[in-house]
């Protein structure tokens, strides 16, 4: 079964092909940038696909991805397995990625339901998670994830052109179907939200959004390279905006808005306020809605009122159902209901009349309170330290802008999660290069001369961000990672 269609030749070609190309990178390039090349290039041109394969998780292109990494590395850098040393901020990760089976257990679906659930759960959280733990262990390696992403969404850019002029089509021709409902791509007031070769047109529009937050932030603090493809990187960065903007995705573009706003009020004003508040709003909503206090009803009064009826009649849906689906979860246990849809909802005539969207509902449905707290804290821990440990006038710094991004990113992904449930592996790295940051060099929280030092290479400046160009040679295909 491969994602629900049967697709063309081209997919099995490049989802088995993915693990020996992603090999060759390995043996091609630094182990830092093949493994770079491999997440960003494969996320964005792999198929969205599902092989069932019988007595193994199902193989999709995370599972392609982290397997022909970790197959690299065993071959070509089998040293780096030995600079992980478990860490008790590894600790909520584990215990997000175990808790599928806790589920299964005490809902009597028993010990292989529950291995099974927490081995995939473990592939699309857990392994890209332990890869940052082990290869993006400082400044220098976050900076060059950072620039990589900002280049992959410059890349992006002509595909997003063509599906919003000729609707999303690419991985139809590419693969033989669409990924996703092609209803979805329609916009309200006409025009077409681009999907390209991702799940969904609202996780394309966060990874347009995510380059545009690296991209202005490194333009503020004036360490944006000057050229990709030789041209002007300021003019690829209005492109870019001007595309995120056109994909007329408010969400994205909302969140955006705030992640910028909270990282100037905490390098202006030195306080880590603004990055602390975005951490509780994901707590404070599934509180509130969880219990009753809060039924949205006054947020989509005023934005039918002021924006869009529509608009509002939408996200009322979304509360309606949020509505009947913590019901559910509320007669469910501790560890939620598991899985095969039993946190759902149906009619006695055993009709579904549930519509699951945000992703903090669906862990409460599936995992209960005990998965919710874990995933909160799994993606927020790192955030939480960081914005903890390192002052926020440094990050303004060459060497912390990247790190400091990424952690915003990551409390602001956690709210489009409310709403949405959009998992891409990309925002494990995030989470995991920013604990190898603090556990490897807790001196960057105090010690600015060693950062510098750490980060230069024994320089006594920051050393400039990479250059980098990349080049591809189609969809589904290798990109080429040039220093």
């Amino acid at each position: 079964m491969i994602g629900g269609a049967q697709g063309n030749i081209m997919v099995p070609i490049a989802m088995y092909g993915w693990i020996p190309l992603v090999v060759f990178l390995f043996r091609k390039f630094e182990a830092r940038q093949a493994v770079v090349i491999a997440f960003v290039s494969g996320w964005m041109f792999l198929p969205v696909a599902t092989f069932n394969l019988p007595g193994l998780p199902d193989y999709t292109k995370t599972t392609a991805t982290c397997v022909g990494i970790l197959v690299g590395a065993w071959l070509f850098d089998k040293q780096r397995f030995s600079t992980f040393t478990f860490n008790k901020f590894d600790i909520p990760m584990l215990l997000w990625c175990t808790a599928p089976f806790f589920s299964s257990i005490f809902n009597g679906l028993g010990a292989y339901d529950g291995l099974s659930a927490a081995m995939y759960q473990s592939i699309t959280w857990g392994l890209p998670y332990y890869i940052a733990r082990i290869y993006f262990t400082d400044t220098s390696s976050l900076r060059i994830l950072a620039i990589a992403i900002f280049t992959g969404s410059i890349i992006y850019i002509p595909f997003c052109w063509f599906e919003l002029i000729m609707s999303p089509q690419l991985h139809r021709m590419t693969y033989g179907y669409h990924q996703h409902d092609f209803l979805q791509t329609l916009r309200d007031g006409g025009g077409y939200r681009p999907m390209v070769y991702m799940d969904h047109g609202l996780m394309t529009s966060m990874w347009m959004v995510l380059g545009v937050f690296l991209g202005t932030w490194l333009l503020y603090i004036r360490e944006l390279p000057k050229k990709i493809f030789i041209v002007p990187t300021i003019w690829l960065l209005g492109l870019l905006i001007m595309t995120a903007v056109m994909m007329q995705s408010m969400g994205a573009l909302n969140l955006l808005m705030i992640g910028l706003f909270a990282m100037l009020l905490a390098t202006r004003f030195k306080t880590k306020i603004p990055v602390l508040i975005l951490l509780c709003l994901p707590a404070l909503y599934a509180y509130t809605r969880s219990t009753g206090i809060w039924d949205g009803r006054n947020l989509t009064d005023y934005i039918a009122e002021k924006f869009s009826e529509k608009r509002a009649q939408s996200l009322q849906f979304r509360f309606d159902n949020e509505k009947i689906l913590i019901d559910k979860a509320k007669q469910g246990t501790f560890f939620g209901w598991g899985g095969y849809g039993r946190s759902r909802v149906f009619t006695e005539k055993g009709k579904d009349i549930s519509v699951t969207d945000g992703l903090w509902i669906i862990t409460y449905g599936t995992t209960g309170i005990y998965g919710l707290v874990m995933l909160t804290i799994a993606v927020q821990l790192p955030v939480l330290l960081f914005a903890l440990r390192i002052r926020p006038e440094r990050w303004k710094n060459a060497s912390m802008a990247p790190p400091a991004v990424m952690a915003v990113f990551l409390s602001i992904y956690m709210i489009d999660n409310l709403l949405n449930a959009m998992i891409n592996p990309i925002y494990m790295l995030f989470c995991g290069g920013i604990t190898s940051l603090l556990i490897h060099q807790p001196a960057y929280a105090t010690d600015t001369e060693t950062e510098r030092t750490l980060s230069a290479g024994n320089s006594h400046a920051p050393e400039p961000l990479p250059a980098i160009r990349f080049v591809t040679a189609g969809p589904g295909m290798a990109t080429r990672f040039i220093n």
